[in-house]
């Protein structure tokens, strides 16, 4: 079975960025003109770390997904999990 493809990550000021290449059989369930929320595209096979958000279409190639979350996500839900309750940051 082929299964998805996903880039190195790449990054600006902002954002982390990857994009994941998805089987021809699975790119045909992709719903048209709108963007997957986390649950749709888990359901699909896409599996990636939490804060992940699918944030546009590249309409000439509508089989590679773009994701993007802010830099240091990992970092800092980390920090969150790891705070004690009632402090405040």
């Amino acid at each position: 079975a082929w299964v998805c493809q996903y880039s190195e990550k790449y990054y600006d000021d902002v954002f982390e960025y990857r994009h994941v290449v998805l089987p021809s059989d699975i790119a045909k369930m992709l719903p048209k003109n709108r963007l997957l929320s986390e649950a749709e595209w888990r359901s699909l096979g896409v599996q990636q770390s939490r804060g992940w958000v699918h944030y546009a279409v590249h309409r000439p190639e509508p089989h590679i997904m773009l994701f993007r979350r802010p830099l240091n996500y990992q970092a800092n839900a980390a920090a969150a999990t790891h705070r004690p309750v009632g402090t405040v940051a």
